[in-house]
């Protein structure tokens, strides 16, 4: 699509939500990945927080972080907004506007999208007015989107340059894989209806990212919701309701061209991203069962292939569900200058560094434990080849011993701080960590090296969100109010 069709687009998204910005001004977000790095410091952050699946009769929030080190509320939540319903299990949010219409002076970074994974219901919050402290905007109820769609379990949510939003869904109502696909809210957040063409839904639904000069979309799949959200059942990736495929679209129309089939190598793939340099033809997706990260790129006639490019080998352990743990690496993201990604693997309790200026022979720069199973005071062991037995040594953070295993990361736009929190999925999180649902989440900053590589943890940041007012609350996604490196993508 033209730049100049997609600005006068925007232009009148602008009009009907009632922004008025200068001619002189530019857009949101930045002209490039690299112009993004040298954007502002961070000062806060938005983080869902789930009650939902914990016992706790009360409704999931979103939290304010004050992640400026010379304020007074340093590493606290500063602001709580609870939404309106109970049980909905906030999960991934996204933007209303982001950098791919960043030449539009009428486009607003305004509006945080919030799915909620279970209920199917989507909050709209409102960003701007009050930064610290942001309000409920607006709430597209379930039901709305059941009728005119038939989607259901909401997860990726993604800004286009239209001025719409498309929201990736994993299953129908019925909690049927098959019935997933992709939902289009237009720029008032009405249901539009679905974005691929009749015939042309994925087998299974999960994340989603587009390459607007390659003309394509990428998704992943993770599961039937029907599996996934009573705990994990390894019999149900046997009984083929976990998923293990890509699926290729041509964009911005809707077309499923390519199905990649990653095999027994590639088990649940969730979490993908594109390079951020536009032209680029190639990106990642971690394969959480499998624990593999897989390259994906472009073939000289247009068609798309595969490859591992990283893989964390299972540990050998002892009393534990089984008799090898794989890594489950459930979150990575890329720094805005594509020289860095980074990784959980949310079992074994490592963040990962890997120098990807080469993407075909990624190169591991800096590992830190912050958690896991087999840390040091857990009954697992692991069990080397000798028969010897070791645990990983996971250092206190101001007198609190870690919880869980690092699970959702966001990085600074600099590429300098790392920040993590622990909690998956509160049926999950009761099943692998069940100390994580009673005691709550928490959130660290690494310290990243960025000229020879390396992962510190931060001893001055430290949030608990186990001691929040309404009792311990299992903290999620991050997002800053001027847009990441996990929600901007470049046109």
């Amino acid at each position: 699509m033209a730049t100049d069709v997609v600005c006068s687009e925007h232009a009148l998204v602008g009009k009907r939500q009632g922004i008025e910005e200068h001619a002189c001004c530019a857009g949101p977000g930045y002209a490039s990945p690299l112009d993004a790095m040298a954007g502002p410091k961070e000062a806060l952050i938005y983080v869902t927080c789930v009650y939902s699946g914990t016992g706790r009769e009360k409704p999931d929030y979103l939290a304010t972080v004050d992640v400026d080190p010379n304020s007074p509320t340093y590493s606290k939540v500063i602001h709580r907004l609870p939404v309106t319903h109970l049980g909905d299990e906030l999960h991934h949010s996204g933007w209303n506007s982001c950098s791919s219409c960043y030449g539009d002076p009428s486009a607003v970074r305004r509006f945080l999208i919030l799915p909620s994974l279970i209920s199917g219901r989507i909050y709209v919050i409102d960003t701007k007015s009050n930064p610290k402290a942001p309000s409920l905007h607006k709430v597209v109820q379930p039901e709305d989107i059941v009728s005119k769609t038939g989607l259901a379990y909401p997860h990726t949510s993604h800004c286009l340059a239209s001025g719409d939003i498309l929201i990736s869904c994993i299953g129908d109502k019925e909690g049927n894989a098959k019935g997933n696909g992709f939902l289009l809210l237009d720029s008032e957040f009405n249901v539009k209806g679905r974005w691929e063409k009749p015939g042309h839904s994925p087998l299974f639904g999960y994340d989603f990212w587009y390459q607007p000069r390659h003309k394509t979309m990428i998704s992943s799949s993770w599961g039937a919701p029907a599996a996934f959200k009573g705990g994990f059942n390894l019999q149900h990736v046997a009984d083929g309701l976990y998923g293990k495929h890509l699926f290729v679209y041509s964009w911005p129309d809707g077309e499923l061209k390519q199905t990649l089939d990653l095999g027994n190598t590639g088990l649940l793939p969730l979490e993908i991203r594109f390079l951020h340099d536009p032209s680029k033809d190639t990106g990642f997706v971690g394969c959480a069962l499998t624990s593999n990260m897989v390259r994906f790129f472009k073939n000289q006639d247009g068609s798309w292939s595969h490859e591992i490019a990283i893989s964390v080998k299972p540990l050998k352990v002892q009393n534990w569900i089984l008799p090898e743990m794989p890594g489950l690496i459930t979150d990575f993201l890329i720094s805005l200058d594509d020289r860095f990604l980074y990784f959980v693997n949310w079992l074994h309790g490592d963040v990962r560094q890997y120098n990807i200026e080469d993407p075909e022979n990624p190169k591991l720069t800096g590992q830190v434990w912050v958690g896991g199973q087999i840390q040091k005071g857990s009954p697992i062991l692991a069990e080397g080849e000798d028969g010897k037995t070791w645990q990983f040594d996971v250092p206190e953070v101001q007198g609190h011993k870690l919880r869980g295993g690092p699970q959702m990361i966001q990085l600074s736009l600099d590429g300098k701080r790392l920040y993590v929190t622990n909690s998956l999925f509160s049926a999950w999180d009761r099943q692998f960590y069940p100390q994580l649902v009673e005691e709550g989440s928490h959130m660290l900053q690494i310290d990243v090296d960025t000229e020879k590589g390396g992962l510190a943890i931060n001893p001055k940041f430290f949030v608990d969100f186990g001691a929040e007012p309404d009792g311990p609350s299992l903290a999620h996604e991050m997002r800053y109010p001027g847009g990441d490196c996990t929600s901007d993508i470049w046109i």
